[in-house]
């Protein structure tokens, strides 16, 4: 058993060494470690009368909105959130999406526990801005956008890094609820199922606890917001729709395919400011005209924003009760594993 055991280890230690992926693991894991040993915890910090009003505010906002989504939305918390962890920069991780330029398939990463994902987070901002160019030069479309948190998914207790605290007080609810929705459930390899979801917990969750607090106009600016995702959710699908029917129209001609897309793209961003920018109500109109179009932007968009009417529809049909409503969706994906989506949509009879 003991060199079974030896075995094993030398084997793993092998791997993280020798492996792209490994290395990439060693690094993230190094990064981890240092977040981790930076933590204090909130309730000190709030208690401390050297720390500034407006940051005790948000501390005070953070651990509210962790105990309403443990408490009303039925979240599983562990302890993340109840710590926080000062970073020296404003971006937490750099996030880097990939797609075939002449297909809409994501280019994506394997990793042990969540399987395969179509995006990748780097501290090293060098190595992902190198990682970007590689991508490029190989054919490939790349997408380098920031982040500033993540979830481990409840293999450690996630701190509040500061990178969240300069959010405002609405992204910063929907921020701890966000990652505390992929603490309680977490479908290995759908990211598109678990971010899509996450998104929608979020934002219904921030706008109840704002609600409950009195925060009419708070609550109200998070619906609109919302309401701008779902918005943003049609356009991407659409979209999607477009380019995929062309590039089946021009099925063996790469030359052909990249024509037309780019055309596609152009005229989807004239309709971005034409049509679906009087639909928006936080979004101006002028970030539209500057959105940038490919094939790793939009998948990377729909890994947040697919299909989130559905979501609205499941919580219609469980009568407006969020709690009920993430039960059974996390029921529903659990039972078809591999299209989560198609079971939501087949339960409120969209199809």
């Amino acid at each position: 058993m003991r060199r079974l055991l030896l075995a094993v280890a030398v084997l793993v230690v092998t791997y993280l060494v020798a492996s792209p992926t490994g290395r990439y693991l060693l690094r993230a894991a190094w990064a981890e470690a240092g977040i981790l040993a930076r933590r204090r915890k909130i309730v000190d910090i709030v208690a401390d009368s050297t720390t500034p009003e407006a940051t005790r505010k948000k501390l005070r906002l953070v651990l509210d909105a962790r105990a309403f989504a443990v408490d009303s939305i039925g979240l599983r918390a562990k302890e993340s959130f109840t710590t926080y962890s000062p970073l020296d920069r404003d971006t937490l991780v750099l996030v880097l999406s990939g797609a075939y330029r002449d297909r809409l398939k994501s280019y994506t990463w394997w990793f042990p526990i969540v399987g395969r994902v179509p995006y990748k987070g780097y501290f090293d901002f060098a190595a992902a801005k190198d990682a970007e160019k590689a991508m490029q030069a190989r054919g490939f479309d790349a997408y380098l956008r920031p982040s500033p948190a993540f979830s481990t998914l409840g293999w450690f207790n996630d701190p509040l890094l500061s990178t969240s605290l300069h959010a405002d007080t609405l992204d910063l609810a929907n921020t701890v609820i966000h990652e505390l929705t992929h603490n309680t459930f977490y479908a290995s390899g759908s990211a598109v199922f678990n971010e899509s979801f996450a998104n929608f917990v979020g934002a219904r969750g921030a706008a109840w606890f704002f609600r409950s607090r009195g925060g009419t106009a708070a609550a109200a600016r998070v619906d609109d917001e919302w309401s701008d995702d779902k918005v943003l959710s049609r356009f991407w699908q659409t979209l999607y729709s477009r380019v995929d029917s062309a590039f089946e129209a021009h099925p063996t001609d790469s030359l052909a395919r990249l024509a037309v897309r780019d055309s596609i793209y152009a005229n989807a961003r004239r309709e971005a400011v034409d049509v679906m920018g009087p639909q928006l109500k936080t979004i101006p109109v002028q970030a539209l005209a500057r959105m940038r179009l490919d094939n790793a932007v939009l998948l990377a968009r729909r890994i947040y924003n697919t299909d989130l009417d559905v979501f609205d529809q499941v919580m219609a049909r469980e009568n407006g009760d969020l709690k009920n409503t993430i039960a059974r969706i996390i029921e529903l994906a659990k039972q078809r594993p591999k299209d989560p989506f198609g079971a939501m949509k087949d339960w409120v009879g969209e199809r």
